[in-house]
């Protein structure tokens, strides 16, 4: 059960950090938002504020914030539709009732001439086939009604491929770049509550190369093989990039210098990758500049880590096997709820940043995919076909949704099989 409300928790504010980050950018563009959503298929709750429908679905895959133009928009009005008008104090159209008419009051049926939802905002019709054909113009804040649902028209200015460049690549960016935010915010939160790791040891394990070559507790680590150590995390990224290699150690035991020969053992993280190991565990200290650094720095070497693991992907050293889909997440959500608060706010760092990184990847339907549409839009000079691209979009998505078959297929063998 903790499991499962770690996993609500943790998901949760991962994909709404995310979606927010591209509501906000998207609404200081003016672009109209018509949708907020966690999670995708039917809809668990909803409330309406402003212009955007907040919502929470059924199924915890993601997100999505549905920005006016962002698909091609299919609000249209076509000559010889009969369509009920209702108006505003300023006498401009506020509601356009396709059916189910009468439902409504004091409703102007009239028969569509022409009519202009974007540019013009206006509707060209006559309530009698005798009768001249009159302009009526459409409020900015009008609303197409169909089956008693509301949506809400988009002129032009107020959709997505109607900004420029760098606004449509700030509201698709700001998606992967607050999941990068959060992480450090978690991991300076982490400084603050149990202190930041420094190159002191606490605790030497049993049986450990460390122990073997005599470190101690209370020992300050100064250098590594010449190089000056200040940090616990630059001490480990050496130690981790060194297995089975004898590296030369200095310490400061009470004062005195003492050298040490330590050869780090190779742990294996997965089937193509290991690391060094000498067991040591660090002193934790709380300051505050210093755990905001700590936010940062944790924050870039996880994002390292995940890197090399998608350069061994691309280079065949790493095969689609060794990643994990949501059971997968669900197995490391528990084994990292067992290990205590901090460990599980490491784990949702981790997690954060990867959604992030994942976001960014020029593959269609994620943001990197569009964002990669914008750059070419940019090279050219002129748009790409909506429809098309929001084909390549749904063609993408498809794909990601069977690579999320099999990753899952593989983490059911893994651990259950």
């Amino acid at each position: 059960m903790n499991t499962v409300i770690s996993i609500i928790i943790i998901f949760g504010a991962l994909v709404f950090f995310h979606e927010l980050g591209h509501l906000l950018l998207a609404k200081r563009a003016g672009i109209l938002c018509r949708e907020f959503a966690i999670g995708f298929g039917p809809k668990l709750f909803t409330i309406k504020k402003g212009e955007t429908v907040y919502t929470i679905r059924l199924l915890p895959l993601g997100g999505f914030v549905r920005m006016a133009g962002e698909d091609p928009e299919m609000i249209e009005l076509k000559p010889g539709q009969r369509v009920g008008l209702l108006f505003n104090n300023a006498n401009k159209v506020e509601k356009i009732v396709i059916n189910q008419k009468s439902a409504y009051t004091n409703l102007k049926e009239v028969t569509v001439e022409e009519a202009d939802l974007e540019r013009g905002l206006y509707i060209k019709g006559y309530e009698g086939e005798d009768e001249p054909a009159v302009t009526y113009q459409i409020d900015e804040i009008s609303h197409y009604v169909m089956d008693g649902s509301e949506f809400q028209i988009a002129p032009i200015d107020r959709q997505f491929g109607s900004k420029s460049l760098w606004d449509r690549f700030l509201a698709i960016f700001a998606g992967p770049v607050m999941n990068f935010l959060l992480a450090i915010v978690i991991f300076i939160a982490l400084g603050l509550l149990q202190g930041t790791p420094t190159n002191q040891v606490s605790e030497v394990v049993e049986g450990s190369p460390a122990e073997q070559a005599g470190l101690m507790n209370g020992d300050v680590i100064t250098e590594i093989n010449g190089t000056e150590i200040t940090s616990w995390d630059k001490m480990t990224s050496i130690i981790q990039d060194n297995a089975n290699n004898q590296l030369g150690f200095k310490v400061d035991r009470e004062g005195e210098a003492v050298t040490l020969s330590i050869t780090p053992e190779k742990q294996k993280l997965t089937e193509n990758q290991s690391v060094g190991r000498i067991g040591v565990a660090p002193s934790y200290e709380v300051n505050f500049f210093d755990s905001i650094a700590f936010g940062f720095s944790s924050t870039i070497e996880f994002s390292k880590a995940i890197f090399v693991g998608l350069g061994q992907l691309v280079t065949g050293q790493l095969s689609i096997d060794a990643f994990s889909g949501p059971v997968g997440i669900y197995s490391y959500t528990e084994e990292a709820a067992s290990g205590g608060l901090y460990v599980l706010m490491r784990w949702a760092a981790f997690l954060s940043i990867n959604l992030g990184i994942f976001n960014l990847l020029p593959l269609p339907a994620l943001d990197g995919g569009r964002l990669l549409f914008i750059g070419v839009e940019a090279l050219r000079g002129k748009p790409i076909d909506p429809q098309k691209e929001s084909l390549v979009h749904f063609i993408g998505f498809s794909f990601l949704m069977l690579l999320m078959l099999v990753v899952t297929w593989n983490d059911i063998q893994r651990f259950f099989l």
